[in-house]
């Protein structure tokens, strides 16, 4: 093997183990565990230094580990940049393009800053204090690596319209509050109802039902109006909850495990998509794992999704002595979901698998998105039907001729 191509080899590896994980590379559930250690070390230590006196004693057991901390932080973004041209979607262009490309997104500018403003403060004059404040930003890495906070960031993307609005109506709400109050109590207690903007402190302290209890109306219809506030604030405040429990809710019924950017850059049927495109694909598939010999789709099964291998491989019972099978990058249910009929075959994972699952309501939002996504899939679905139905013909001429010769066999016979 050539220098390029060892080179080329590691460099692969390094990209299955930091960005696919453990269902590339054995290696990837070690070194992501130990990473999700250490960012929580990190906002551990950073809260211990400052208790006081414990800087004092074991100052430099803390500027050691944080030294630590940033190098090994270092090496992993050094190398998570050096293997990004081996992902799919920045393979295609030039490595200095791919990097740059994914140098600027989000995760990895959270990355860069999680360490970079350590080796700038011997060259810039940034306040200590400030300096530290930038190591909370290690704790935003916990994005990369936690399913539950990558759904919260899902469900406040796509609950964000409904939050704004329900945001808005409890600013007005507030407004409204406030003015009034302000007009029932400002010549009973000019000192604390002045203005509108000071007895805004008094309708938010009600609204959200924490009443501090420093500013109180006295005058008989500011406490009627005072409790009023109090009934508005305990059905107002409750509406963000209820979008962020629907939307979690939602996800859970949705995702038995969270699909990641680098999953689906892996499926070769969307390769030719960019970055903003994969990322839109995420939100259409969520995930289902399948142990060795256990059965994906059961034949009479409604057709009401397909799915993609992303890990792992399956056999396509189409009849007996006649599997077909499936690897990581294929697909199949294709067929059941377009013509909205049952399944036909069983199909049986072989290995462990996790497998990709789009609806009939993803599939809807792609075709608009990316018509030429679910044209590819059609042809293939048509490919497959046009097959299928060729190994019938065959199946059935083989059947009809040795019908045939039995037949003819009994008639020699006698």
């Amino acid at each position: 093997m050539s220098f390029a191509e060892t080179w080329r080899s590691w460099r692969v590896k390094v990209h299955d183990v930091l960005e696919v994980g453990g269902e590339a590379h054995p290696m990837g559930r070690v070194i992501n565990a130990f990473l999700v250690v250490l960012i929580l070390a990190n906002g551990i230590a950073f809260a211990a230094e400052t208790v006081n006196g414990l800087y004092d004693r074991y100052g430099p057991e803390f500027e050691a580990f944080n030294a630590f901390s940033v190098m090994v932080f270092t090496v992993e973004y050094v190398l998570r940049l050096w293997s990004s041209v081996e992902i799919p979607l920045l393979s295609r262009l030039p490595h200095w393009r791919a990097r740059l490309k994914f140098a600027l997104r989000p995760m990895m500018i959270i990355d860069l800053l999680a360490f970079l403003p350590w080796y700038l403060y011997p060259f810039i004059p940034i306040d200590l204090r400030a300096l530290r404040l930038f190591r909370l930003f290690r704790l935003l890495k916990l994005l990369r690596y936690s399913p539950a906070l990558q759904t919260m960031q899902r469900v406040l993307a796509n609950e964000y319209r409904a939050l704004l609005g329900a945001l808005l109506v409890m600013m007005m709400l507030l407004l409204f509050a406030s003015s009034i109050v302000y007009f029932l109590e400002r010549d009973a207690q000019p000192d604390k109802f002045g203005s509108i903007p000071a007895a805004a402190w008094w309708g938010l302290a009600t609204l959200t039902t924490i009443g501090y209890g420093d500013i109180v109306p006295i005058t008989p219809w500011g406490r009627v109006f005072g409790g009023v506030v109090m009934l508005f604030g305990l059905g107002m405040f409750a509406v963000p909850i209820a979008i962020l429990s629907a939307g979690f809710s939602q996800e859970s019924a949705r995702h038995e495990f969270v699909v990641t950017w680098s999953m689906v850059a892996r499926v070769p049927l969307f390769a030719t998509l960019d970055a903003t495109e994969v990322a839109e694909v995420t939100k259409l598939l969520y995930t289902r794992l399948f142990q060795p010999g256990a059965t994906i789709v059961s034949a009479g099964d409604p057709g009401g999704a397909m799915y993609f291998i992303g890990s792992g491989e399956a056999t396509v019972r189409l009849v007996p002595g006649h599997p077909t099978k499936l690897h990581e990058g294929d697909f199949f249910g294709e067929m059941a979901l377009l013509e909205r009929r049952r399944h036909k075959h069983d199909v049986v994972a072989d290995t462990l698998c996790r497998v990709y699952v789009l609806d009939g309501e993803g599939l809807a939002r792609l075709s608009r998105r990316h018509p030429e996504i679910a044209q590819h899939i059609k042809v293939v679905a048509e490919e497959r039907q046009k097959d299928n139905e060729k190994a019938a013909r065959l199946r059935s001429k083989a059947a009809r001729a040795g019908s045939s010769a039995k037949n003819k066999v009994g008639e020699s016979d006698a």
